[in-house]
């Protein structure tokens, strides 16, 4: 089954032809990072209008890389929620044209879903049960997979996901966008010992809170500038990456432990940090991850758990919308 997936939930405009679920035939990708960069994060408008301006080509370019025209491919799969509901509507209008005009199922698709299934992709013995953690800048949340359509949250952040924290202390350290990236690079002449930042407890213990940890660094930082204190920015950098990826790796394997599970999948933007993927490696458990290739948002992974929800009948119809806020 050839499954052409469309992902334009935030800054990234992607299309992807996936064969049976795991064959990526091709996923192409237009960042519109370098005009986000400007502004220090993502402009709502600025990226819907990026995604108009895109998404045919990209489609067009995807067909071609996967050597196939639209007569073969049997079914549409989109990102209809969570996001930008503006991003969101360009790639659900797309979707729903394409399918209309082609006669072919369309199949909405959870953008969390999608990341949790990135590792499917990579990792072709993967399969539930198993417990997830997603964390990106728009989401933190540790899942039960049930099934490849069945999922249980057992953890979410209540305020900041753990990719916006990364994202704002980067800003206020003098760092470029996107955060995370610039942070970990920092962070490897540093000390992670040098600055103390706070653990946030949350009143459920597989909750996350990174609205204060990120608050204590805005601080730091000001008050430092007020005394004309010359920080350690290395070490602040890798202060604050030891901090959240102790946090994040720590809920996460107690989690596991505590419901009995023995392997784990972590996705997202933020499973591209190397010191997160050796702290959760490090506790002897069944860990996946993605390649770096299919850590930030992607058509790919559309692709696939759109054919496994193809598979337990979910297709949509002319009515899909988008839809900002949509939890599992």
């Amino acid at each position: 089954m050839l499954i052409l997936a469309i992902e334009s939930s935030c800054d990234e405009t992607s299309c992807a032809v996936v064969e049976d679920g795991r064959n990526v035939l091709s996923n192409i990708t237009a960042t519109q990072l370098d005009e986000h960069s400007l502004y220090g994060g993502v402009v709502p408008e600025l990226a819907s209008r990026l995604h108009c301006e895109c998404i045919s080509s990209v489609c067009e370019s995807a067909l071609s890389a996967a050597g196939v025209g639209k007569k073969d491919i049997d079914a549409i799969a989109v990102t209809f929620a969570p996001g930008l509901v503006g991003a969101l509507l360009v790639g659900v209008n797309f979707a729903k044209g394409f399918a209309l005009g082609a006669n072919k199922p369309l199949i909405p698709v959870h953008h969390i879903k999608g990341h949790i299934a990135s590792n499917y992709i990579a990792h072709k013995s993967l399969s539930p049960p198993y417990l997830a953690m997603v964390v990106s800048g728009g989401h933190t949340q540790i899942m039960k997979v049930d099934d490849y359509t069945r999922f249980t949250t057992i953890g979410r952040t209540i305020d900041d996901a753990a990719g916006e924290a990364f994202d704002k202390a980067a800003r206020a350290m003098g760092l470029a966008y996107p955060g995370g990236i610039h942070i970990e690079k920092a962070a490897l002449n540093g000390d992670s010992k040098k600055y103390k930042l706070p653990f946030p407890k949350t009143a459920n213990k597989y909750d996350f809170s990174f609205s204060g940890l990120k608050t204590a660094t805005l601080n730091l930082i000001h008050n430092a500038k007020q005394k004309k204190v010359e920080l350690d920015i290395p070490s602040l950098a890798a202060s604050f990456q030891h901090t959240v990826c102790e946090i994040l790796s720590e809920k996460f394997v107690n989690a596991a432990r505590e419901h009995g599970y023995k392997t784990l999948a972590l996705s997202g933007g933020v499973a591209a940090n190397s010191l997160l993927r050796e702290k959760i490696a490090a506790h002897g458990l069944e860990f996946y991850y993605p390649p770096l290739s299919l850590c930030g948002d992607n058509a790919a992974m559309i692709g696939c758990q759109g054919y496994y929800e193809y598979l337990n009948g979910t297709v949509g119809d002319m009515t899909l919308n988008a839809v900002a806020n949509q939890q599992l």
